[in-house]
């Protein structure tokens, strides 16, 4: 469960009258693979997590996205494939089933992020259904920029804090790697959408008018 830390991160979004807030952080690096355990859950606390599976064919399926201070765990899937993989520097804190069974604080905690996660597979189910492989892709953008871009509320363009790759892209919205690229080439000449030199897309409001 990852190597304990000697000096915490800063937490970016510390739990306000959280009695847990001092438990011990456990550290992974980008695209570690998270282990799960049916005997608990996961609560980040810093960075992103990707949830994934795998079709069959070995295709990999992209389920969501992971922020600080939700839960991830087994107990909250039935895929018999369900991978959990750091995007970046992530740190987390371990509770049993128990703990949480136990814990009137912890069960509202587990709560509100079940329900934000439906929420986005919901949103996910509803990009998957548009028939233009452009309208999915810039749902998909939108939903980035508002499930985990960082800026504040109102201004014109979102920096997205982690690096998707085209094939990522093109995954979750099930087409090629080309297609994306073609089409982020299109939105960047136009205005939508900025690459930076640390490769993290912005996106711009107007997007949302497209």
């Amino acid at each position: 469960m990852g190597i304990p830390l000697l000096n915490p991160p800063h937490l970016t979004h510390p739990l306000t009258d959280f009695p847990y807030e001092e438990r011990r952080l456990h550290p992974f690096r980008r695209y570690d693979l998270i282990p799960l355990d049916q005997r608990g859950v996961w609560l980040l606390r810093c960075g992103f997590v990707q949830l994934t599976t795998s079709q069959l064919s070995g295709d990999e399926v992209i389920l969501g996205w992971v922020r600080p201070n939700e839960f991830v765990g087994p107990w909250f899937t039935r895929l018999t494939v369900y991978d959990a993989i750091a995007l970046g520097d992530v740190y987390l804190q371990w509770f049993s089933l128990e703990e949480i069974e136990d814990s009137t604080e912890l069960m509202r905690s587990v709560l509100h992020s079940t329900r934000r996660r439906l929420q986005q597979t919901e949103a996910i189910l509803a990009i998957a259904g548009q028939r233009r492989v452009e309208d999915r892709l810039i749902q998909l953008l939108i939903l980035l920029r508002e499930e985990l871009g960082e800026g504040q509320p109102g201004q014109p363009w979102i920096k997205l804090p982690i690096r998707f790759t085209h094939q990522t892209l093109a995954s979750t919205i099930g087409t090629t790697r080309v297609t994306i690229t073609r089409l982020l080439g299109k939105f960047q000449r136009e205005g939508l959408i900025n690459l930076g030199s640390d490769r993290h897309l912005a996106i711009h409001h107007s997007l949302l008018n497209a």
